[in-house]
């Protein structure tokens, strides 16, 4: 008669923890202990589990002492430390209580280094939206963020600005015909991009199962706070990285990121981060992942690859528009945010910086910051100040929140401010008002030891979702 053989459900019947620790024991007692009944095996892994120090230095087990050690500090709660770092706040009169506390409680997490507060920051989940954090050998899905790698692209054309007025129906209808925005939404014909050959999309699975969607929907936009517009680019200065003189340049503006892909990576490693992490609850948004675990690293592919997606649609846009205009660009600029970077502070050590809604601001790096749709956008160029954590806004930042806007703002309130600023609104919810912003100009005066305006964009005919 054959020898009954161990299964996965003894172990975990002892007590054992799903995971790595059950796979180890089978390959274990597969391979030192074949010829043992399988009553001793359990008795052998049954007295492992419980008196574990008696197996630390045992030449076949002391692996499965290792995994089980790993597997029960992932499921016991960390504690928190006594007392959050201390952080710059910029803007801080512009900011509300909830977002204060959030950094706070972000600051006491025993990975954090360093973390800095931009003027545009608001609550949200886990880190602020407008929260920097610099973290040792760490990253935490959610302090990227859902939609990860979302990004501002602008591109500046050789036409007069007032083609704006006088073509102003039929830049309309470029922006229809070649944008597409919401959940789920793409092109009946969407283009192809290289993107779709990276191995990443081979070797991990979350995104394998997502590469069809990612497909579908290369070259569109988001709902919520995305858009693509038409307006007016001034550059203020004959001394800019990009070769052209000063003066007033038609320009398209498009804000959105990652689509389903990047939200999709986003949950799935969050799940597994707060699974293996336990924090507090009113920190459980903040798990983070190892990077030198193998959860760590794939999530780290795969948030690459997903800022990748973010950028190739934005190129997908501005190559539709470009065609339709008739026109290459003179230049493009783009940064993204919602993203986790490797950098060195300034003593040289290296850390994970988290920019959930803020701008890299390291010395000489561009951006945009963008106001709303009837408030300009900037142009600028970093100064790399340290305690902002080399970082910058990442817009004017919410004021009110989508059911307050909704609940307070009326159509007629944004149909008028439209008008008096002459901006054209495709699409577009009360929730997106202008109103429910912060004054960008109050934004910018508070971080202007962190950017030098090179230039400022203007929207006038603005597309969105809906």
């Amino acid at each position: 008669m054959a020898r009954e053989k161990l299964k996965g459900k003894d172990i975990l019947d002892l007590g054992y923890p799903e995971g790595k620790a059950i796979g180890l024991a089978l390959n274990l007692m597969d391979k030192y202990y074949k010829s043992t009944a399988k009553d001793e095996q359990l008795a052998i892994l049954n007295d492992l589990f419980h008196n574990p120090e008696k197996y630390r230095h045992h030449k076949k087990l002391e692996k499965l002492v290792q995994e089980l050690d790993a597997e029960k500090n992932k499921l016991r709660e960390i504690a928190l430390t006594e007392g959050a770092l201390d952080f710059k706040t910029y803007g801080a009169e512009y900011i509300e209580p909830g977002a204060v506390f959030q950094m706070e409680t972000a600051m006491s997490l025993p990975v954090t280094v360093a973390g800095a507060l931009m003027p545009d920051a608001h609550q949200g989940y886990g880190l602020p939206i407008g929260g920097v954090l610099a973290t040792n050998n760490a990253v935490i899905p959610y302090g990227v963020g859902v939609d990860i790698g979302c990004r501002m692209c602008l591109t500046l054309y050789d036409l007069p600005v007032h083609t704006l007025d006088r073509d102003k129906a039929k830049l309309k209808q470029f922006l229809n015909d070649n944008t597409r925005f919401g959940a789920g939404k793409g092109f009946e014909k969407p283009m192809d991009d290289p993107i779709f050959a990276r191995q990443e999309f081979k070797e991990i699975a979350v995104a394998r199962a997502n590469k069809d969607k990612a497909r579908e929907q290369i070259g569109s936009s988001g709902s919520g706070n995305h858009f693509v517009e038409f307006g007016i680019a001034e550059l203020s200065s004959e001394q800019n990285e990009f070769d052209l003189p000063a003066g007033s340049y038609l320009a398209v503006l498009s804000h959105s990121g990652s689509r389903g892909l990047g939200a999709t990576i986003a949950n799935h490693y969050t799940k597994l981060a707060t699974q293996n992490r336990k924090l507090p609850p009113h920190a459980r948004h903040l798990a983070w992942l190892d990077l030198d675990s193998e959860e760590g690293q794939e999530y780290w592919a795969a948030m690459t690859l997903a800022g990748d997606y973010a950028s190739a649609c934005h190129h997908q846009i501005h190559e539709r528009l470009g065609k339709a205009l008739g026109e290459k660009p003179l230049v493009m600029i783009e940064n993204h945010h919602n993203f986790a970077w490797k950098e060195k502070l300034g003593d040289g050590r290296e850390v994970i910086v988290h920019r959930k809604g803020a701008t890299p601001a390291g010395k000489g790096v561009l951006g945009i910051i963008p106001g709303s749709m009837t408030s300009p956008g900037f142009i600028v160029r970093g100064k790399g100040v340290e305690e902002a954590v080399y970082s910058a806004s990442h817009g004017a930042g919410r004021i009110m929140s989508r059911r307050q806007a909704m609940d307070t703002i009326s159509a007629k309130d944004v149909k008028e401010i439209l008008a008096r600023h002459g901006v054209e609104l495709i699409g577009g919810g009360l929730d997106e008002a202008p109103m429910a912003y912060k004054n960008i100009h109050h934004v910018m005066a508070s971080q202007a030891d962190l950017v030098e305006v090179l230039g400022t964009f203007t929207p006038r005919i603005v597309r969105m979702d809906r």
